[in-house]
This record gives structure tokens, C-alpha cells and sequence, in this order.
């Protein structure tokens, strides 16, 4: 593995018993990965010069139609190993590409190629799929149909041009509607995927399909914002979005944007509550939605005399979690949000969601926030929740 040289050192006998042996039993171990290493530099060089003849003839050219319509800035790999087979080889490699006017740093996915060898030693590629244990791309599952919005870029597979029009009208409307609420120091642009079914989002996220069924999409990236993680990926669950009206096709992407703009104040500090709640406060907002009919199952625990006694904790919000359940803890994350814009104003909960994520651990950053921002304590703060939810959903609207 490069980068172990020189963990132990070589004496005089030593460095005597290891000059003749680079001379005899054929090239250097390593002349197959350098090999390898040249063939997929002309491969990336020829898919982002769009020269499909180069690019087929460094081996299969599937990958190059399922990606033509990719508009790319960077595509590279890194071979990290190569293991010879009966009929070829088998190389791992580090894949990192960009996305033309989105990523801001490269995005990273391990791959594992199979070579096949021509009859005067030339390696040429005949698949190149997910390593083991990482999650697909989206080319792994079909040709990728991209749209462009005014806000936004929606990739998608199995799905027509006019059928990504609709995410991309709803994500152009999405971006304004979040800078207008919590400001403009984002990208103010957002990458949605569309797969073809709820197992092909799966296939995206690396877990189980039962792990999102009934959930409407999600989004990935890199909490606390280094500027080194590229832009976030808003992925649908295209089975769970088309049951939902046009409204909640609206709040739901309105809301996942909306942790695209916080994802650098979003931190190992900031509760799920908080995320979750601020998330859906932006998403409703404009919506005439009121809480009986935003929050109905906390509605129906409410006036069934099931109030909840504490803010939903982070292990409440798991996909795996009771549906009822999972929708509580949403509506009592959304509705502690709300209370805070209702009684403290937006500039507050847009200080206070800012100054949890400013601590770097999760200790005292939310009880720290509440003083200097909201000027209470945890106790009072999570009182006057629940006395919020009584308040906005006994009475019937």
C-alpha cells in the first residue's frame, strides 16, 4: 500500500539480498496497477471530452450512455489495488467526480472494475460497479436524464425529461422560499435524484428499502460544513412522493432544501428536533396550514390525553421507528419551532438554530442556546412547548 515505506529501514544485507531480485521473475509486482492506473486516466480523459470512440476503446461503453448526459467538471480514479483472475484482473479504485456548477469539492465512491486482457497484453474494462458495502450511483441503475432549473439540477433514471420538469419546477420554487427564511449564505442551488422505484433509493442510500418506505425523500451530506463536502443530494423515494398532493410534493422539497442552506450550522450539536422541526417550520410556512391539520397525529395523542412529556429525542426520528411515532416526533419538532417564531420572532430561532450548531458536541449546546438566546432554561422552555401544544391543538379548527 503506498504511503507504508519506510515503517522499517533496509541494512546493508538486506538492501544486497533486494537488488537482484528486481532484475529476475518478470516486471515489478506493481506493473499491473500502474497498467490499470493509465487505462482508466484515458477512460476519465475521453468521457469528459465526450469522445465515445476513445472511450470504447478503453472497454465497455454502457457506462458512457448511462453518463453522457452528466454534465461533468472532474472524473478521476485512484487505483488502490489490483488482483489478478483466471481471466483478467479485478481492480478496486477511488472514483471522485464533480458535477458541473454544483460540487464544490469532489464526490467519492468506491468502485471495484473487472479487466479483461487482449492477446498483446492490453487491459481493457468490462464492468465497473459499487465496491462492496458502498452504495450505488445513480448510473448504476440506468441511463441518467438530467434537467437544469433556474435553482436546481434533477437527475434521473427511468424517468422522462417532462417528468423531472415537475421536481425541477418544485425545487426552483423551493430555494427562494428557504433564502427568504433563514438568508442567502448557501449555495442557493440544489441536486435532486429521482430513481426509478423506492429499492433504487435504497440502492443510493446503502441501506434497506423497508428503512424508507413512507418516507418521501432525504437528503445527504456532510453536517457542519467544511467546505471541503460537495453540494448535498436531495433523494426522492419517487413510490412515496407520487401519493402525496401538491402541497406536500411542495413541503417536502421545500423542507429537504432547507437542510441543504443549514448544513454548515447543522452539527453534531444540533438535536434532531431542531433540525427536523426548522426544516418543516420553512416548509409549511406560506402554506395556510394549521396545526391540527400540519401535526395529526400529535393531535390526536393531544386530545386523547396522550400529551408527550418531553421534546422528541434523536433515536424517536429513526425510519425503522412506529409511523405514528416517527410523524410525532416531526410535528413536535416542527411545533417547538413554530412556538419559538410565535413568541421570540424568526430572528431568534434563526439565532438560536445558528448558536446550537456553533458548539462542537451535543452537551449544554442547546441548553447554552436557550439562555443567551431565548433567555430561559430547558426546563421552562420544554413547560411552555407543552403548553403550546395543548393550546394549538385541543381546539378544534
Amino acid at each position: 500500500m503506498a504511503g507504508r515505506r519506510g515503517v522499517w529501514s533496509i541494512g546493508a544485507v538486506g538492501l544486497g539480498l533486494l537488488l537482484p531480485l528486481a532484475g529476475c521473475g518478470g516486471p515489478p509486482a506493481d506493473s499491473a496497477r500502474t497498467e490499470v492506473q493509465h487505462l482508466l486516466d484515458r477512460r476519465s480523459a475521453a468521457l469528459l471530452g465526450h469522445d465515445e470512440t476513445a472511450y470504447e476503446a478503453t472497454g465497455t461503453a454502457a457506462q458512457y450512455t448511462r453518463l453522457r448526459a452528466l454534465p461533468l467538471a472532474g472524473w478521476s480514479y485512484r487505483v488502490t489495488d489490483v488482483r489478478r483472475t483466471a481471466s483478467g484482473a479485478t481492480a478496486d479504485a477511488d472514483l471522485s467526480y464533480r458535477v458541473a456548477g454544483y460540487d464544490r469539492a469532489p464526490v467519492d465512491a468506491r468502485r471495484t472494475l473487472t479487466l479483461g486482457r487482449t492477446a498483446d497484453g492490453k487491459w481493457y474494462v468490462t464492468a465497473d460497479k459499487p465496491a462492496g458495502q458502498a452504495g450505488q450511483q445513480l448510473w448504476d441503475q440506468g441511463p441518467v436524464t438530467a434537467v437544469k432549473g433556474t435553482h436546481s439540477l434533477v437527475l434521473g433514471t427511468g424517468r422522462t425529461a417532462a417528468a423531472l420538469r415537475a421536481y425541477a419546477r418544485l425545487a426552483d420554487r423551493a430555494v427562494p422560499a428557504v433564502s427568504r427564511a433563514w438568508g442567502t449564505d448557501w449555495s442557493r442551488h440544489v441536486v435532486v435524484l429521482v430513481p426509478r422505484s423506492l429499492q433504487g433509493m435504497a440502492g443510493l442510500l446503502g441501506s434497506p428499502a423497508s428503512n424508507y418506505r413512507g418516507i418521501a425523500a432525504v437528503t445527504t451530506g456532510e453536517a457542519g460544513g467544511s467546505g471541503r463536502a460537495p453540494a448535498d443530494r436531495v433523494v426522492v423515494n419517487p413510490e412515496a412522493y407520487a401519493i402525496l398532493g401538491d402541497l406536500g410534493k411542495q413541503v417536502v422539497l421545500t423542507h429537504e432544501t432547507t437542510h441543504v442552506a443549514t448544513r454548515a450550522h447543522t452539527t453534531a450539536a444540533t438535536p434532531l428536533w431542531l433540525s427536523e422541526g426548522y426544516a418543516d417550520w420553512i416548509g409549511y410556512l406560506g402554506t395556510g396550514r394549521t396545526p391540527t391539520e400540519a401535526a395529526p397525529e400529535l393531535t390526536r395523542a393531544v386530545q386523547d390525553g396522550r400529551p408527550p412529556s418531553a421534546l422528541p429525542a434523536d433515536k424517536d426520528f429513526g425510519f425503522t421507528s412506529e409511523p405514528a411515532e416517527l410523524a410525532q416526533a416531526y410535528e413536535g419538532g416542527w411545533l417547538a419551532c413554530r412556538m419559538i417564531a410565535d413568541h421570540w420572532g424568526t430572528a431568534r430561532l434563526d439565532a438560536f438554530y445558528r448558536a446550537v450548531g456553533a458548539h462542537d458536541r451535543r452537551a449544554g449546546a442547546v441548553e447554552d442556546a436557550l439562555r443567551k438566546v431565548l433567555g430561559t432554561t430547558p426546563e421552562a422552555f420544554t413547560g411552555q412547548w407543552r403548553a403550546y401544544l395543548r393550546a394549538q391543538l385541543s381546539r378544534t379548527e
